[in-house]
């Protein structure tokens, strides 16, 4: 079974607040959940202390590193889920996420995300974290 992978967005739910689809319709033979991603090198040292745009794209390359270990990137990306830390990072955001998606998705097809402030990550020094569902 080959995967096949439509993101696309209902007539009527409007218009998404950012680069993202409402929906992703999946078929395929396998699915890969990776853990939420941080801001960590391979030897787990904290990249970014206190810079959000530089902890988003270290975070944007273990997930990168992580899909590839599967075989595949970004174009079977079917959703995620976006944490941060405090409600001010939602600009930096959205402005990193519209030049790294451009790289990743050169389609324009950006996959579902959940954006979720919260109290506190699993490390004080941590602003951002996400999970990702891909389709194999």
């Amino acid at each position: 079974m080959s995967t096949k992978i439509e993101i696309y967005n209902p007539e009527k739910l409007g218009r998404p607040l950012g680069l993202y689809k409402h929906i992703t319709r999946v078929k395929a033979s396998e699915f890969l959940f990776l853990a939420g991603q941080l801001s960590v090198d391979n030897s787990g040292n904290i990249i970014g202390k206190n810079d959000f745009e530089e902890q988003m794209k270290q975070v944007f390359s273990n997930i990168r590193e992580a899909l590839r270990s599967a075989g595949t990137d970004f174009e079977n990306v079917v959703k995620f889920t976006t944490f941060l830390k405090r409600d001010s990072d939602i600009g930096d955001f959205m402005r990193v996420r519209k030049i790294l998606f451009s790289e990743f998705f050169k389609t324009g097809d950006f996959p579902p995300n959940t954006l979720l402030v919260v109290s506190r990550l699993v490390h004080e020094s941590f602003l951002i974290e996400v999970e990702t569902i891909a389709a194999l």
